[in-house]
């Protein structure tokens, strides 16, 4: 829904989050795909190692502010825009419970602040893109879902009977159904008060529920960046274990790199008003990209020669053995797919842990 005619201005993105590794990437693609852009960010540069992306944004012509969601007035100072991008959040599954931010912190972050975006889009009629997560899915139902193992890995049986599951994967019918963590549970909630802020106010909402995002530059740590902390701890010949599931590492997921997220945010904000489609959304990389640990390993192994991992039979509350998005609903309604293969995403992390000796260290 293009507003630009309607205002005579140039067509305006606001992209929260700007200097996280997905937010600064989907800026840097947005411009790629259409350099008429204009493009503006906001950050509170938290993130150990979000700084080192502030200067390369500018360079590229995004206009940035350092400010906090949770300060309404910080929002308010970078005005009207066409568009709101929300990437920022506090994403681990763990936050709020894991010591490094209280779970008031993660409701006001991750709940509050999309709050503020909301009034902000109702205030001055701007389309919002929130950045959902998988784990807006049931953990408890996940665990029950019938697994085989072949080639290191957890397979789902094809014989899967559950509402929403099937061999592609997890579809938007899947139960959310708590527990679903409290990163879970802020961002379903975000989704919810999206969708009635849409209708309230009248503007147009996608909600993108995301599998794992990985690429070069992610700020690696185990509950978040998993590829590229695993890739970059590997290579440096780092301590690992995989945890729980019989310490075989035989837990999966997918992956998906943000560049291919960023195309199927661009149709979303040219898309014509007059078409209706779902307003939300499983992006992933499918079955097609799906990983376990001990594949991981054997990859690194191949590339940087062996390393030894440890094993742990340790039983983590929020851990899932097999947790695989099916994209076919953004496939059908905007003949959308991933293009960057899982082996294309896992070389170009290689690539800057080689060229990057100290990332783990400085981006954490």
């Amino acid at each position: 829904m293009r507003r630009d005619s309607e205002v005579g201005l140039k067509f305006k993105v606001l992209i929260t989050g700007v200097c996280g590794f997905v937010g600064s990437a989907i800026a840097k693609t947005l411009l790629d795909i259409d350099p008429s852009l204009q493009v503006v960010g906001i950050d509170n540069l938290a993130r150990t190692g979000s700084a080192r992306n502030w200067r390369p944004l500018q360079s590229r012509g995004v206009q940035l502010f350092h400010g906090d969601l949770r300060v309404a007035s910080d929002l308010a100072a970078v005005g009207r825009c066409d568009w709101v991008i929300d990437a920022a959040a506090l994403p681990s599954v763990v936050a709020g419970v894991d010591g490094r931010h209280s779970s008031r912190q993660v409701v006001e972050t991750n709940l509050m602040g999309t709050l503020h975006l909301l009034e902000q889009c109702a205030t001055h009629r701007s389309g919002l893109i929130l950045l959902s997560t998988s784990r807006v899915y049931s953990i408890a139902e996940l665990n029950r879902l019938p697994l085989n193992i072949d080639d290191n890995a957890f397979q789902l049986s094809p014989d899967v009977t559950m509402v929403g599951a099937s061999t592609a994967g997890i579809s938007e019918a899947f139960s959310t159904r708590s527990p679903i963590s409290m990163y879970g549970a802020t961002k379903l909630a975000s989704e919810t008060m999206a969708l009635e802020y849409g209708l309230a106010y009248q503007f147009p909402v996608w909600i993108n529920r995301c599998g794992v995002l990985a690429g070069a530059g992610q700020f690696g740590r185990p509950d978040q960046g998993i590829f590229a902390y695993w890739i970059h701890s590997h290579l440096r010949r780092r301590p690992l274990k995989y945890i729980g599931f019989a310490g075989q590492g035989t837990q999966v997921r997918d992956c998906l790199h943000p560049q291919d997220l960023a195309r199927l945010l661009y149709l979303q904000m040219t898309e014509d008003s007059t078409t209706t489609r779902s307003p939300v959304l499983n992006v992933s990389g499918g079955i097609e990209s799906a990983i376990s640990l001990h594949q991981l390993t054997q990859w690194c192994d191949d590339r940087f020669g062996p390393h030894a991992i440890a094993a742990s039979t340790e039983t983590r509350a929020f851990d899932l053995p097999w947790i695989v998005l099916d994209s076919s609903r953004a496939k059908d309604q905007w003949n959308w797919e991933p293009k960057i293969s899982v082996s294309q995403v896992l070389d170009e992390i290689a690539a800057h842990a080689t060229a990057n000796p100290d990332w783990l260290e400085t981006s954490n």
